[in-house]
């Protein structure tokens, strides 16, 4: 197989990679916390976390979890957002051999359902801020244990107190709610506090069990053709290789800084995106530090922690980029440690990206992956000048091709669907037989519904979409969720969701509708919406159809009406 993209390769990349040498995740981390034990790990709202820390707070959380008396295999949900919680909560479930099933905190109830009947969740660890999307389900789920977190819990004793104090009696953002009654298999599960679990953890015995490369890891859940999310399993092996392809690519831009432990990663995406997870992993890995922001849609609040330390690696969506832009004490901040500015998730605008540059004389590299890759799958060698306009090549040990709908590799500048194979690559959608089979080619490639272009030099470029997601703020949407969703609002007869262009988002989502009662009005429907989406789901415009495009066997043809869309 000819691979040009090896010939732009930055110095000291290898071509491939080599995991042999790590046999699990939990290998990596203790690792990682061994040597590196004295250097801070996170910052959130000032009060750092060190390696040492993060090492015994979450071996603590392994025994506890072990304690429950938990199967082999268990899958963990863990509800947070960006607070040192969550890398605590992460690492113990990986140390204990079991699963974590990462779980987006602004699900509604519905979708916090489908995702933790799908998985199998036995235990969740969920911030209390939203405890309340999770009550109304108990009784559909097989939850035997719940474990409540409050937002300050560690950020120091005092400082957290008082945190913890404001946000629920101040700001009362913590919605009342009662987790009582039984699960699906008629039990009442046990309900903890963090704290408490990592207290008691400390006087329990850790047990490491015997991690397979091949084991589960991860449940990380993505959009489904059906309209359900569907949960792609992540091996410790995916996530060790992923984050070694990390590491190979991004640490050339790190040389120039010297000691990488005052390495600053900027943690404002999720960390429940496989994005930011990454990103995670690959400051454990190097032994630098991440900043963690809760709340990066409050910019002004973002802003502020910008400017209180250097930071070195930004990565970030489209959106986020833009958002940072339109605010003007950002614009005076000193961008002079900046080395890496990652974008991904969503496609990259190049008037952001040029605007970008200008601000902060760092070059947008834009990449591109997928959950099902563990994010990792081509990108653009770091040390560019200019933006770029495409995706990238392939890292360290990954093959990409172009293939037509018979399976056949295509040349160069050849239109098709863009296939991958690497040892990031998932192994399958859990319990889902039928729709991992469909998702692999005959010689192993993963079919990734994008439809683009590769070049000469092995530059790869997206230009379509095979399937009809819609990508908001780099999430996925998938039209069919939408339009099962609306379809139940009272006086609407049917329904169409598509992608319409937002500069804000990249994409928002425009649902052309035929009412049963002529008197719906746009507001009842968006109303609706938001009762049973998420807030990212929620169609931005509402336009009202005496009927809508069919095919002869009556399938509503959403491209007809993203063509009209496009030409009014």
């Amino acid at each position: 197989m000819d691979r040009p993209w090896f010939d732009h390769y930055p110095p000291d990349v290898p071509r491939t990679i080599d995991t042999s040498g790590i046999e699990s995740m939990r290998d990596l981390l203790e690792s990682s916390f061994a040597q590196h034990a004295d250097q801070p790990f996170s910052v959130c709202m000032d009060q750092w976390m060190s390696y040492k820390e993060l090492d015994q707070l979450s071996k603590g959380f392994a025994a506890w979890l072990q304690h429950l008396g938990l199967k082999p295999g268990a899958r963990i949900g863990i509800m947070l957002p960006n607070i040192p919680q969550f890398t605590v909560v992460m690492a113990g479930i990986l140390r204990a051999g079991f699963v974590c099933v990462n779980i987006n905190p602004l699900y509604t109830s519905r979708e916090l359902e489908h995702q933790l009947r799908d998985s199998g969740c036995t235990v969740i660890v969920i911030l209390e801020n939203f405890a309340h999307t999770l009550a109304p389900i108990l009784n559909q789920t097989v939850l035997e244990s719940i474990v409540l977190t409050s937002l300050g819990d560690q950020l120091g004793r005092i400082k957290g107190a008082w945190i913890n104090f404001a946000v629920k009696y101040l700001a009362k953002m913590v919605p009342p709610f009662q987790l009582e009654g039984s699960n699906a298999l008629g039990q009442a599960p046990l309900v903890y506090r963090l704290n408490k679990a990592l207290s008691e953890g400390k006087t329990f015995d850790f047990h490491r069990p015997h991690i397979q490369p091949d084991s589960f890891a991860f449940l990380q859940y993505t959009g489904g053709t059906t309209g359900l999310s569907k949960g792609a399993i992540l091996t410790h092996k995916n996530i060790i290789a992923a984050t070694l392809q990390a590491q190979y690519w991004f640490s050339p831009a790190l040389k120039d800084k010297g000691d990488v432990k005052d390495i600053n990663s900027i943690a404002a995406l999720p960390l429940y995106h496989i994005f930011a997870l990454t990103l995670c992993f690959f400051a454990i890995r190097t032994g630098s530090f991440i900043t963690l922001i809760p709340n990066p849609r409050d910019i002004k609040k973002f802003v502020a922690v910008l400017a209180k330390r250097p930071f070195h690696i930004f990565p970030a969506v489209n959106t986020l980029f833009n958002a940072l832009l339109q605010n003007e004490t950002f614009r005076t901040l000193n961008f002079k440690d900046l080395l890496v500015s990652q974008a991904g998730g969503m496609a990259a605008s190049e008037s952001t990206a040029k605007e970008w540059k200008a601000v902060t004389g760092s070059t947008m590299i834009e990449g591109w992956g997928m959950s099902e890759t563990c994010a990792i799958g081509s990108n653009n060698p770091i040390n560019l000048a200019s933006f770029s306009g495409n995706i990238g090549i392939p890292l360290p040990g990954i093959d990409m091709v172009i293939k037509d709908d018979h399976g056949q590799t295509l040349g160069a500048h050849q239109s098709g669907e863009i296939c991958i194979k690497g040892p990031n690559v998932m192994k399958g959608y859990f319990n889902q037989t039928s729709e991992t089979v469909s998702a692999f080619t005959d010689d192993g490639y993963l079919k990734t519904g994008d439809i683009g272009t590769q070049d000469d030099k092995g530059f790869f470029k997206i230009v379509d979409r095979k399937k009809d997601m819609i990508l908001v703020s780099g999430f996925n949407v998938y039209p069919s969720e939408i339009e099962n969703i609306a379809s139940s609002c009272p006086g609407l007869l049917e329904c169409a969701a598509v992608s319409i262009p937002d500069a804000k988002q990249g994409e928002a989502i425009k649902l052309f509708v035929v009412r049963k009662e002529p008197t719906l009005t746009e507001e009842e429907v968006i109303s609706y919406c938001k009762t049973q989406l998420t807030a990212y789901k929620v169609p931005k415009i509402i336009e009202f159809k005496d009927a809508l495009p069919k095919s002869n066997v009556g399938k509503i043809l959403r491209r007809e009406l993203r063509d009209v869309n496009a030409l009014s």
